[in-house]
């Protein structure tokens, strides 16, 4: 019994911490940039995706309609009507029969009752087939579209998720630098304490942190702007508070030359991949338009009873046959189509090679900006070792009453200078990664 009123009571007291709000409260969204490109993906992520598969069904249910031409037609059909007609109208009051046997001027009414089912199947036709394969080829442009926008959606993350960590590296550098502004305002006031400094030393100390605590100001805002942007291209709610695991550092590239790369782009990348669909499928088109000129060969066939109703007998009736049907003139409207399916097979060609210049500018764009971006990271780093030296020899100089505090002043600005370097070295270098991975189409392959 006391163990089941130890149980109750447990369970109530668990009951009221939850309803007074006093639960475990959830912390931050953790997040990588390989978890951003998945949520991003994700059925509820980028709109652009999701706008994607609206046009890969939409291009599915043209090529169905396309491919209902070579189809055969079925319609059925029940009717019933009363008739009357008018055979003076007929020109039968003007005959002359024997007997003096009167013609009526109207027969009627009478009904009629008609259950039929028609059939129709195209044999040749060559145009339609075209067509058919234009739409084919629609699907798989958008088909190409979708991955097309699926890296996009894959870049544009990344290089959102690459500014929220330079807004964070420039955060802990700013507080990395306010640190050292307090601990040099320390030392001032030490120095004047004991003999060796002055008051305006103290006050360019004082300057110089109240300096630092402003840039941290602006730098948190700047840190506080880049997660929102981030949230927005992942596709989560603005309110969402995260917290990034990966950190700005240097990630080696293999060496990849101008030719190696472009092979690379033109066989990976899906918008290339798209437009020569597009190219394709408005060859097809115009092909199309230039057979509509060719015989087309239809069969036909029906089949029903027909009579006064269903009290009476019902007469089977029939009909089957084939047509061939000869384009002979209309107006100039195949002449007009088939110019306009011409002139749009000549854009996409123009279109396709235009894209295929502008991937190479890219990759070359992007291997430029790669080497130099190595460059900066080798002398930024270069430069932070050189001004943390530099920071260290001119306090013990100060400390030794051998020189003033503007030396101290001037190394602490060099070293705020050199960590901004760094930051950005890598900032660049990181970004430039993702562009050449965007201008190959390797750029999934990258983010792990």
């Amino acid at each position: 019994m006391f163990r089941r009123i130890l149980i109750v009571a447990s369970a109530f007291v668990g009951l009221s911490c939850l309803m007074q709000g006093n639960g475990p409260e959830r912390g931050p969204l953790r997040l990588t940039l390989k978890r951003s490109v998945e949520l991003a993906l994700s059925p509820e992520g980028s709109a652009k995706i999701q706008v994607a598969n609206e046009g890969i069904k939409q291009a599915k249910a043209r090529s169905a309609e396309a491919r209902s031409a070579l189809l055969p037609n079925l319609q059925g059909s029940v009717g019933q009507e009363e008739t009357m007609q008018s055979l003076s109208k007929l020109g039968l009051q003007a005959l002359h029969l024997p007997f003096n046997l009167h013609i009526p001027s109207t027969v009627g009414p009478y009904p009629v009752m008609d259950v039929r089912a028609t059939a129709s199947q195209s044999v040749f036709n060559f145009s339609a087939i075209r067509r058919f394969q234009a739409a084919r080829a629609g699907v798989g442009a958008a088909q190409s579209e979708e991955k097309s926008a699926e890296d996009q959606v894959v870049f544009q993350v990344a290089h959102a998720y690459l500014a929220a960590l330079r807004a964070g590296a420039e955060l802990d550098t700013v507080k990395a630098n306010m640190v050292l502004a307090e601990a040099l305002l320390k030392q001032a006031e030490h120095q004047k304490d004991i003999g060796t400094g002055t008051a305006i030393e103290v006050t360019r100390a004082q300057v110089q942190l109240s300096a630092e605590k402003q840039r941290h100001l602006m730098v948190a805002n700047e840190y506080r702007k880049a997660n929102l942007q981030l949230l927005r291209a992942v596709g989560l709610n603005l309110d969402t508070e995260v917290e990034l695991l990966d950190k700005l550092t240097y990630v080696a590239v293999d060496a990849m030359t101008l030719d190696k790369a472009k092979e690379t782009a033109f066989s990976s990348r899906s918008d290339l991949q798209s437009q020569e669909e597009r190219e394709k499928s408005a060859k097809l088109s115009g092909s199309a338009a230039k057979m509509e000129r060719l015989p087309s060969v239809l069969s036909f066939a029906d089949y029903g009873t027909i009579g006064e109703g269903l009290n009476t007998s019902l007469l089977p009736t029939r009909t089957y046959g084939f047509a061939v049907l000869i384009p002979v003139f209309d107006g100039g409207r195949q002449d007009a189509e088939r110019a306009a399916a011409e002139s749009q097979a000549r854009e996409q060609v123009v279109r396709t090679n235009d894209m295929r210049e502008q991937i190479e500018l890219e990759i070359r764009l992007a291997l430029d900006s790669l080497q130099s971006a190595e460059e900066e990271v080798k002398v930024g780093e270069e430069g932070l070792r050189l001004a943390e030296a530099e920071l260290t020899q001119a306090r013990r100089r100060y400390e030794a009453g051998v020189s003033s505090s503007l030396e101290v002043t001037d190394a602490q600005t060099r070293l705020e200078r050199a960590r901004d370097n760094q930051v950005l070295a890598l900032y660049n270098h990181n970004v430039a990664r993702f562009d050449l991975g965007q201008a190959t189409g390797t750029i999934r392959s990258m983010i792990q």
